[in-house]
């Protein structure tokens, strides 16, 4: 099998799934890994999940295991740019090659799957490859993001060394509910006996995942309790500050924006002390790891005249999380920002944070097999009635092409929404600006 005939097969899984309030579909990956030999059971896993930052806390928890000398799977979703970006192993993407090499390989399994229970879906099967792959690597440990919620999600099937549950928030209500206080229920689902679950989520949702944990006899942490941050001073383009659990004080310098990377980090750290000793980290390392740190496409900014950052803010946690970033660090400057959403979110709320900033809007759409964008002329009639300076443009590049273009130099240019707007932008800018400035 070549990448291309890999992409192509995986390409045509994208509407395969059981519904997703099908209280039995966690059934289908078990007894596909169960052909795959349960590979997720090979070696100690960290099981993060929340609303927003676990791909962060995730990918810093890796970092850390790494620069420990520790050999690190690492499985997020979704991906900027590759699917190949979901299995990463001491953090690089795995190649092509591998990919068509472990998917063939894959397929007695899924062949067998679908013949009993359904041909497995695009998620489940590039959350399996990653499984796969971390086996055959032989890993030291794997840091492994939730998907959607947690108590049905595909990654609830393996058994972690500490579950993290960063915060809740309202995404994903057509599947797990139109309350915080269900979607706190259903993320707590991957609370799991003798396995200590921290988390960085304010009331009432915290209530709720600590009497979860606790029923399911799962030691509860809360970072808010067990860690303190104290700012020290900072690069331009970066920040400093200080960590301190009752364990250890933590002098972190993040070559990453965005203050509410310093919380993802508190959580990432009181995390990494619950592992057992063999696995867990010097102070040293971790200061080491995260002092590399590399989030694409998470409050990633390109300096230039004008600036220009990309960030992937497709929920109103995100986007308040965004917005708020963006004041304090460049505060007194204009933005222009180029948004798409997808069709499934509530825009409105995803949009309201922004519209607090001295901005101006350009609406733009993505393309992506399976999914969809809000027409951009309605999040152009959202702008306007909310007195908002804004234009619509179908074509993302013609978009940022624009913005580019009619802002001032001094100003910041900010490319967010969906997950899919920002991969094809990010990738399209680092082609045709960054990579031809080098050259």
């Amino acid at each position: 099998m070549t990448y291309r005939e890999a992409s192509d097969y995986m390409l045509s899984t994208i509407n395969e799934s059981f519904s997703r309030r099908q209280p039995h579909r966690l059934e289908r990956m078990r007894a596909f890994l169960q052909r795959l030999g349960d590979p997720h059971l090979r070696y100690p896993t960290i099981h993060v999940g929340g609303t927003s930052g676990k791909g962060s806390t995730a990918t810093m928890i890796a970092a850390a295991l790494t620069a420990a000398g520790k050999r690190t799977g690492l499985h997020t979703k979704p991906h900027l740019a590759s699917m190949l970006e979901r299995t990463r192993i001491d953090g690089r993407t795995i190649d092509e090659e591998t990919f068509a090499e472990l998917l063939a390989a894959m397929q007695p399994a899924i062949g067998a799957t679908a013949a009993d229970d359904g041909r497995p879906s695009y998620y489940e099967t590039l959350l399996a490859l990653s499984f796969v792959a971390f086996e055959r690597a032989e890993v030291d440990a794997a840091v492994i993001e939730v998907g959607i919620g947690g108590t049905l999600d595909g990654t609830n099937l393996i058994q972690p060394e500490v579950s993290i549950v960063t915060n809740v928030g309202l995404d994903h209500t057509d599947v797990l509910g139109e309350t915080i206080e269900e979607i706190a229920r259903d993320k707590a689902g991957i609370a799991k006996p003798g396995v200590a679950l921290v988390s960085d989520a304010r009331e009432p949702a915290r209530g709720i995942i600590q009497s979860i944990a606790t029923g399911a006899g799962a030691p509860f942490i809360a970072v808010a309790e067990a860690a303190t941050i104290a700012a020290r001073p900072s690069e331009m383009y970066g920040q400093s500050f200080a960590v301190t659990t009752d364990a250890a004080t933590y002098e972190l310098a993040l070559p990453v924006l965005g203050r509410f990377q310093q919380r993802n980090a508190a959580t990432a750290l009181v995390a990494l002390e619950q592992l057992r000793p063999a696995l867990r980290p010097s102070v040293a390392a971790v200061e080491r790891g995260l002092g590399g740190l590399v989030i694409p496409g998470r409050m990633e900014f390109f300096p230039g005249f004008p600036g220009i950052v990309f960030d992937v803010a497709h929920n109103p946690d995100k986007s308040a999380g965004l917005a708020q970033s963006l004041a304090e660090t460049f505060p007194e400057r204009r933005f222009a920002f180029i948004v798409a959403i997808g069709e499934s979110k509530n825009a409105v709320d995803v949009l309201r944070p922004f519209f607090g900033l001295s901005a101006s809007f350009i609406f733009t759409a993505f393309q992506a097999p399976g999914r969809s964008s809000v027409n951009p002329q309605r999040l152009l009639n959202i702008a306007e009635q909310a007195g908002q300076s804004a234009r619509a443009i179908a074509d993302p590049i013609e978009a940022l092409s624009v913005a580019r273009r009619n802002a001032d130099a001094a100003a910041i240019v900010v490319v967010t929404g969906s997950t899919f707007v920002v991969g094809a932008l990010r990738g399209w800018w680092l082609t045709n600006v960054v990579e031809r400035a080098r050259n």
